[in-house]
């Protein structure tokens, strides 16, 4: 899934190449894809681009007439630029947008069509898609806390979390728990000042650093190849492979959709985690399917 590094990469490609254009119409391919009916998606052919933004893993593209599209790509959604009129491919084809300046293609591989598309009109509306969680590159170590310890669950799914959290997932919380020594099940309640200022500072300093990383890879191109896994990646996708660290093994907790991977000499004292038991517990510390957790909100009011 596109995490803060790689919507925030594909947000920065895409300002040179539509703000200030013209989008001329939408091309949906599959119907599945339009989740919102009021405005009508042909409300958005001829209006202009008037800015971009980023609401947790959702890109949001600004309209002139009060308008905004809302692309939430979940696992498998991508974005490619394309010259005017392109078609998008067959299989795996979303939508096409047509601006006057090229066309934003959307695709999605696998056979669990996630991937979204909302047009919303107003920013009252379009807060309603902002699962309310805090821009950690943006914060201090006290608010950092606070979120961090409102209620008592696992690292790994507090890190996760949409409302306590905006833009971290499965892949960049690996990382940011490697990088502060941590466990992934250790209780967020259970952290002492030490733990909680590493935490903070390695969820700053791993997010920054991927996301030059990728401007790096990109360039001037739009970015292709999106993915959460990457051999530069510590632990992430790395299960079996050598801790760049310590070089131990690195291990694996795998429950619901997902996995995590840890490193047991730097982040648990040697111990190993990856048994059943403890498979449960991460089980039942999340929600049963992504469609779930991205679903959820914070409470307003």
């Amino acid at each position: 899934m596109p995490e803060l590094p790689d919507v925030t990469v594909y947000l920065e490609a895409l300002a040179p190449r539509i703000l200030g254009a013209r989008l001329e119409r939408v091309r949906l391919l599959t119907p599945f894809l339009l989740r919102s009916v009021d405005p009508p998606l042909s409300a958005v052919a001829g209006t202009t681009v008037t800015g971009l933004r980023r609401l947790g893993k959702r890109l949001v593209i600004a309209l002139d007439q009060d308008l905004f599209l809302v692309i939430h790509l979940m696992i498998a959604g991508r974005l490619h630029w394309k010259p005017a009129g392109a078609r998008p491919p067959g299989k795996i084809g979303l939508a096409a947008f047509d601006f006057s300046t090229g066309t934003l293609i959307m695709t999605e591989a696998g056979t669990k069509k996630r991937a979204s598309l909302d047009v919303v009109r107003g920013e009252t509306a379009l807060r309603a898609h902002d699962p309310g969680g805090l821009d950690v590159l943006g914060s201090d170590l006290a608010t950092f806390q606070a979120g961090l310890t409102a209620e008592n669950h696992t690292l790994k799914r507090v890190l996760t979390d949409p409302r306590v959290f905006s833009g971290i997932g499965n892949a960049y919380s690996d990382e940011i728990l490697h990088r502060a020594r941590l466990s992934p099940i250790k209780l967020s309640q259970a952290l002492d000042d030490d733990e909680i200022r590493r935490l903070h500072e390695a969820a700053r300093v791993v997010l920054t650093e991927w996301i030059e990383r990728l401007r790096r890879d990109a360039g001037d191109e739009f970015p292709e190849g999106v993915t959460a896994f990457r051999p530069e990646m510590a632990v992430h996708g790395r299960y079996g492979k050598p801790c760049p660290v310590c070089g131990a093994p690195v291990q694996r907790i795998v429950y619901a959709e997902n996995e995590t991977n840890y490193c047991a000499r730097c982040q648990t004292n040697g111990r190993m985690l990856a048994d059943r038991s403890l498979s449960r517990l991460l089980h039942d510390d999340w929600p049963r399917t992504l469609d779930e957790w991205e679903a959820r909100r914070r409470p307003t009011g």
